[in-house]
């Protein structure tokens, strides 16, 4: 797909369309298009997400993706950390509940480790790494983060993930109660791509 002239393209190295669709519409109003890996034409792989920190996982997929279709490719590590169960699930939260596992495998096994954690003690946090790896092999990282708590029961239809059980410090409602809008404003992910634009604000990539 060619560049526009006004913007950048940028390969989301993500297969998960519920994060493409959250990337897209924060980043619409920056200077680039992200488009899937299927329109970059990008091999249906699994990239074995193998390292102990966001970090590692991040910009493992971004390079990865980025030799695959050499474009400038942007790619998430992200998770939960819930202070009572000393920062679990962290890397491994989408296979919290095993490789088989899914959304709800994954929500339900997290209460059950909590069901004994008052209130007061179930603080956690959602954090999102970003890497965006360019053709000549630099990259930029941000990260960001949203606090709040674990709730004892799942609330709401929207989101996916943990969603259904993280209250943003703040609000009275669960991401999965909130409208994409404001989800979209206050998110880890939200955070972790306006700090990446700072930094290439700040180094005039585009």
């Amino acid at each position: 797909m060619p560049e526009r002239k006004d913007r950048m393209i940028v390969v989301a190295a993500t297969h998960n369309k519920h994060k493409i669709k959250e990337i897209q519409a924060i980043t619409k109003e920056f200077d680039m298009e992200i488009i899937s890996r299927d329109e970059a034409g990008v091999p249906k792989i699994e990239i074995l997400e193998d390292g102990e920190t966001f970090e590692e996982n991040s910009e493992k997929k971004a390079r990865e993706v980025m030799e695959l279709c050499g474009k400038i490719t942007i790619a998430d590590d992200s998770g939960l950390m819930v202070d009572a169960i000393n920062g679990a699930p962290g890397v491994i939260s989408a296979r919290f509940a095993g490789e088989d596992g899914n959304d709800q495998k994954n929500n339900d096994k997290l209460l059950a480790l909590l069901s004994d954690v008052k209130p007061d003690d179930r603080s956690a946090k959602f954090v999102s790494v970003i890497t965006m790896v360019y053709p000549d092999g630099h990259k930029i990282m941000a990260r960001g983060e949203c606090k709040g708590c674990i709730i004892f029961e799942p609330r709401g239809n929207s989101g996916f993930g943990y969603d259904p059980l993280f209250i943003p410090d703040g609000f009275d409602r669960t991401f999965a109660e909130l409208s994409s809008e404001i989800k979209n404003q206050i998110s880890h992910r939200a955070k972790a791509l306006q700090n990446l634009r700072e930094i290439l604000k700040g180094n005039d990539c585009k």
